[in-house]
């Protein structure tokens, strides 16, 4: 049972936040929770067994291993480094997992500061959606030291059913962004060969009915299409503006690492267009009702 004497904390109870910290209660960890705009998703925690924290500090003053599941690097080194961040109030040996998907720069930089204070970094950004967090059925992809892996892995097994240690920290989240690289790449993809089928006659019925199924079918296609197929907003909860984010953090690693990466480049701009017109809390997959209309077809069910 010392698996479970680690106290948790949780910061970023979101849409994939909320499920794995239920996880974390359903598995009998201690846990103290943080929220941000929306009072609902703490609630439900609290009303389940969670104690919540109105600070960061008093937050790390509670928890041995503290996940944060937030928007990115900007908000990590806020909640980290900020006026009553973690780093003020938590005890040497506190390790920090940032579930996060973070440009890998940042990540090693913050790990460094806090290593020279006696405090942890992992990086674990996740994969799935939110309907697995809740089951407890996401993947995460880990960076780490051997010994922070270790003390984490238990506590990250309530809510993935594969936990993969890749290498040091950072190296999850660069693997994280390759993975979203590829996501959002079909996303972009999918969108613009709807788009050209539908404007030579070809419904997405039709084209649905020859990729399911064949070699170019994937969990990611399936949740696509539930939504261009059945107009079902919530196939695939991941906002426009939150994919352009991380194919920019990409685009910054490829800069970096001097490799060009144009078809990266197309994608950002696929996604960049539809924020830059508004779209950008729309979710992933209705990318494609953008695309088909600016080129004057729509796709959704008609009649």
């Amino acid at each position: 049972m010392s698996a479970t004497k680690e106290s948790v904390g949780f910061i970023g109870v979101g849409l994939m936040g909320q499920g794995m910290a239920q996880s974390l209660l359903n598995k009998g960890f201690a846990l103290t929770v943080m929220g941000h705009r929306n009072r609902k998703p703490v609630e439900e925690l609290v009303a389940a067994g969670a104690t919540e924290a109105k600070t960061p500090k008093e937050l790390a003053q509670r928890a041995s291993i503290i996940f944060l599941c937030v928007t990115g690097s900007a908000q990590v080194e806020a909640v980290v480094n900020g006026p009553d961040g973690i780093a003020a109030g938590a005890k040497p040996g506190t390790v920090i997992v940032d579930c996060s998907t973070s440009d890998p720069g940042s990540t090693v930089r913050i790990a460094a500061e806090l290593e020279a204070r006696g405090l942890h970094l992992a990086d674990a950004p996740l994969g799935g959606t939110p309907a697995q967090a809740a089951l407890g059925q996401l993947s995460a992809m880990v960076g780490a030291t051997p010994e922070v892996f270790a003390r984490i892995k238990p506590a990250c097994e309530a809510w993935a059913q594969k936990v993969v240690h890749l290498g040091p920290v950072g190296d999850g989240h660069k693997m994280k962004l390759l993975n979203n690289f590829l996501s959002m790449g079909y996303a972009a993809i999918y969108a613009e060969a709807l788009t050209l089928a539908q404007k030579i006659g070809i419904t997405p019925q039709t084209f649905d009915s020859v990729l399911r199924g064949s070699r170019m079918d994937c969990g990611f296609y399936q949740t696509f299409m539930q939504y261009v197929l059945e107009r079902d907003r919530n196939a695939h909860k991941f906002t426009l503006v939150n994919a352009l984010k991380d194919v920019r953090y990409l685009e910054s690693v490829a800069n970096a690492a001097g490799v060009p990466n144009p078809i990266g480049n197309a994608v950002k701009n696929s996604f960049a267009s539809a924020v830059a017109a508004g779209k950008g809390e729309d979710y992933v997959p209705m990318l494609s009702d953008f695309v088909a209309a600016q080129s004057g077809v729509a796709l959704g069910k008609t009649g």
